[in-house]
């Protein structure tokens, strides 16, 4: 059997997009290929001058690959119309990985939870001494890693933008989380979302596994659909009780991140992972900046930032493990994001919007919560102290979960997760 020629080796290749995925595929293909590169960016066009090839060069060459970066929309880009045509030409650098590297994978997808697991998962490993790399939407980009063996195993964590335009990409173990409405102002539908996040599965072979959640609606229909051809298990977190028994870690206690232990303990099995050491990572596991972190935690008062929030659904599943909570939110609401808790559910929430885009936060939570909202964060945070001091509760949860994205006052989640955890601290030590 004559084995397949690698589709990038000596090709003329076209770059698009110079992020950190962009650059790392020209390193790895400048000596494998002819490379050139294109950027919209101004300040990366001076740094990169030398080696871009100038629009009007790029509509008259041929190139038999183009590689686009995951935030290029290729319906709203300069190069809308070329990419359009050359549609069949356009590939990923998680296509190019794959394409150079058949070592075992374990790719991690999801509307929420995949940062989450994928690090877990990432440290599982590493704790049991495998050559585990974490890369993809978290840690370093798929082609920026080095000293590759055999033996070396990836945990991939890849969104719907890298997985949107992809064509050849294959993982050994497949993942999806969860589905939920998310990013419709770049696929345009919940169904060409759900089909991005299929791509995971579409070019997996018969010996593959994958692994789906097992009560969601929207994989399910998919799943149904379709016919592929690996084993397809569903995932539930009827059947971890004996493990969070063991657990003394907090972390663990909303129903999102049960749900993303239940997939590591399906997939353990599988690597052949040892319980005890097992436990012992998932008991040190703190959790990722920003994403459910606890961040102050005393007698009288827990703090949870969550600013990686930025839907309902996010929100949700930590919401729904508390009662007593001062819920601070904010930003750039989804389109047609809706809040699913009953009333019942929210007699003891407090809601606190902050930011200009308060309407649809306001009109989707004032029947089932006492709402209040405020200019700016910082006004918000000082408006939730006050409320505390005069609150004879024993123990008071803050709990900063957007629901939006952070694009109206912040750079991106990180940003507003640390202008929070400053404003906190500040506030805290005021306090003492």
């Amino acid at each position: 059997m004559k084995k397949a020629k690698n589709i990038f080796l000596g090709k003329k290749i076209l770059i698009y997009g110079l992020g950190k995925s962009g650059i790392s595929s020209y390193k790895f293909l400048k000596n494998k290929a002819k490379v050139f590169l294109f950027d919209d960016n101004p300040k990366i066009k001076v740094k990169f001058k030398k080696k871009l090839i100038s629009y009007r060069e790029l509509l008259k060459a041929k190139f038999d690959r183009i590689i686009i970066s995951p935030g290029i929309d290729i319906l709203n880009c300069k190069l809308s119309k070329f990419l359009q045509k050359n549609f069949s030409n356009i590939y990923t650098d998680l296509d190019v990985f794959c394409s150079f590297y058949k070592n075992k994978s374990i790719t991690i997808t999801g509307t929420n939870g995949k940062s989450t697991t994928a690090k877990i998962l990432h440290d599982v490993l590493l704790d049991h001494k495998r050559d585990v790399r974490l890369i993809g939407n978290i840690g370093n980009p798929a082609l920026s890693e080095k000293k590759i063996t055999k033996k070396t195993i990836f945990v991939i964590e890849a969104s719907s933008y890298q997985l949107d335009y992809s064509k050849i990409f294959n993982t050994k173990y497949a993942i999806i989380l969860n589905i939920s409405t998310d990013h419709i102002e770049r696929h345009k539908s919940l169904s060409n979302y759900t089909n991005a996040k299929f791509k995971l599965l579409k070019n997996q072979t018969s010996d593959s596994i994958a692994y789906v959640k097992k009560n969601d609606v929207l994989i399910n229909r998919k799943i149904k659909k379709s016919n592929f051809k690996q084993k397809i298990y569903k995932v539930d977190t009827l059947n971890i009780e004996k493990v969070t028994k063991q657990l003394n870690n907090k972390y663990f206690i909303s129903d999102g991140n049960k749900e993303n232990l239940s997939f590591i303990l399906k997939i353990a099995s599988k690597l052949k992972l040892n319980k005890k050491k097992l436990i012992k990572t998932l008991n040190k596991f703190k959790g990722l900046s920003y994403r459910q972190q606890i961040i102050f935690d005393c007698k009288y008062l827990t703090i949870i930032n969550d600013s990686k929030s930025t839907s309902f659904a996010s929100s949700e599943n930590m919401l729904k493990n508390f009662n007593h909570i001062y819920w601070i939110l904010g930003g750039i609401p989804k389109k047609g994001d809706k809040f699913k808790l009953s009333k019942k559910e929210c007699k003891n929430f407090k809601a606190f919007i902050f930011g200009k885009y308060h309407k649809q936060f306001v009109s989707n939570l004032k029947n089932k919560m006492k709402v209040k909202k405020f200019k700016n964060l910082k006004e918000t945070i000082k408006k939730v102290f006050l409320e505390i001091k005069n609150n004879k509760i024993k123990k008071n949860i803050i709990f900063f979960s957007p629901a939006g994205a952070s694009f109206d006052s912040f750079k991106n989640f990180e940003d507003r997760g640390y202008y929070f955890n400053l404003l906190i601290k500040k506030f805290i030590n005021a306090k003492r």
